[in-house]
């Protein structure tokens, strides 16, 4: 609920921010020239703004999972696998949430991420690179975070602090 008024908040002092920044500039007169109104106008981008970070957020995980080429780990092939998903299912009990898809992507990179709609429906993907040169304890204190991020709903507040911009 805080992560909403504050999502509130933000987007009122941008439009506020906006439309004062608008009237000393002397935008005003020229959008009434044109046909257009300013309060209109600023209603729109506050409509823009909040629905495209609720869109941001619902289409998350598939964004991930094609922008990355994640593969979702629905049954492990190998022992790597099994164990990702271990320690993730691990995580997750202790966290008290669902267990998140799980999925690896290529790239020689360390790392690892977290994204989805909610905290009971995020994905949690690692790259290839996390288990070359780090050992299984030190990949457990990469993934263990990322699972954290999905338990504290930290997607959301992102995507809720993205869609903050309001475009115009």
């Amino acid at each position: 609920m805080k992560r909403i008024l504050l999502f509130l908040a933000t987007n009122l002092a941008i439009v506020m921010v906006l439309s004062i920044t608008m009237r000393l500039l002397g935008v005003e007169p020229y959008l009434n020239a044109n046909g257009l109104n300013l309060g209109s106008l600023l209603i729109f981008a506050a409509v823009m703004g909040f629905g495209g970070s609720f869109i941001s957020l619902a289409i998350s995980k598939w964004s991930a999972k094609t922008a990355m080429g994640v593969q979702v780990i629905d049954a492990p092939s190998n022992s790597t696998e099994f164990w990702l998903l271990e320690t993730v299912r691990k995580y997750s009990t202790q966290a008290g949430i669902k267990m998140p898809e799980v999925g690896i992507y290529n790239a020689p990179d360390v790392n690892a991420f977290a994204t989805g709609m909610s905290k009971n429906s995020s994905l949690i993907a690692v790259s290839t690179g996390l288990f070359q040169p780090l050992t299984r304890a030190e990949a457990q204190a990469v993934i263990g975070p990322e699972v954290a991020h999905a338990a504290n709903g930290d997607m959301v507040t992102l995507a809720l602090i993205q869609g903050s911009s309001i475009p115009l």
